[in-house]
């Protein structure tokens, strides 16, 4: 059981929450998906917090953090999580990722290139790939939006026995903080599906200066992973000295599908740093 604190604090003008395992050991800053929490990093972190300081961090719009009417941009976000950094004191974080949190961490590794001592990115959105004049499908969007309306309405057991049915490979440590998060997330979050700045925000260029060690992890586009073979080739243009590993088997929630796998290539990139 992880032995963690719960406190907050103010990042980028907004309340934020976190929990940390703390310890005289390197940070490391886990930045969760869309509708999820900090808390749902809580079977890495058992593990990862023998030779780490975990902080995982409630974006804005989720978990006990803050939900602000607007500011759900890509430059927001990138901020908010440098802003728990130094809020923190935390010296040269790893910053390790999922889906927007993926995201998250490469703009924030973007935007102030002194900040992480590295950067892990599992399985991030292309959002690199939207350019000015992309048609951006607005049915995905409608249909993220319908989903969260119907996850607020739905019991616990309702939760439970969907996301057991449609995730057999997740352990049960996953189920509990999955559901948790799913009641605490603010529809407002919604808007991060396609982010008013993402095309404005110039990705490519910002990612270009991306100077730390950076990790891709991929997944399989057939079991549902957002990055393709395409998309991972374009980032690596912008950031050539990006490492590449791949989890077969595993769709979007790469750790909880293939959580030893996950785990071994995650340790085995952190002790080459």
């Amino acid at each position: 059981m992880l032995n963690i604190i719960s406190e907050y604090v103010i990042s980028n003008g907004v309340k934020i929450h976190y929990y940390r395992t703390g310890g005289n050991k390197p940070p490391l800053v886990l930045a969760h998906g869309i509708t999820d929490d900090g808390m749902c990093w809580s079977p890495i972190a058992e593990v990862l917090a023998e030779d780490f300081d975990v902080i995982m961090v409630d974006t804005h719009g989720h978990g006990k953090s803050d939900a602000p009417e607007d500011g759900y941009t890509l430059q927001n976000l990138g901020a908010e999580l440098a802003g728990v950094v130094q809020a923190l004191e935390l010296n040269k974080p790893i910053l390790l990722g999922h889906s927007m949190g993926a995201i998250t961490a490469l703009v924030a590794a973007g935007l102030y290139p002194s900040v992480p001592r590295a950067i892990l990115l599992e399985d991030p959105p292309p959002f690199w790939m939207n350019v000015a004049g992309t048609s951006r499908d607005e049915s995905f969007k409608i249909g993220f939006t319908t989903w969260v309306d119907s996850i607020k309405r739905k019991t616990r057991g309702e939760l439970l026995s969907e996301c057991r049915e449609q995730n057999p490979a997740w352990s049960e440590a996953e189920l509990e903080p999955w559901i948790n998060s799913k009641h605490r997330v603010s529809p407002k979050v919604t808007a991060l599906i396609d982010p008013p700045d993402m095309i404005s925000i110039d990705l490519p260029n910002l990612f270009k200066g991306i100077t730390c060690p950076t990790l891709l992890i991929s997944a399989e586009s057939k079991r549902g992973a957002a990055s393709s073979e395409k998309d991972i080739a374009q980032l690596k243009t912008y950031i050539p000295h990006m490492q590449v590993t791949h989890i077969a088997d595993a769709g979007h929630s790469i750790r909880r599908e293939q959580f030893a796998k996950y785990l071994e290539c995650v340790q085995i990139f952190m002790k080459g740093l």
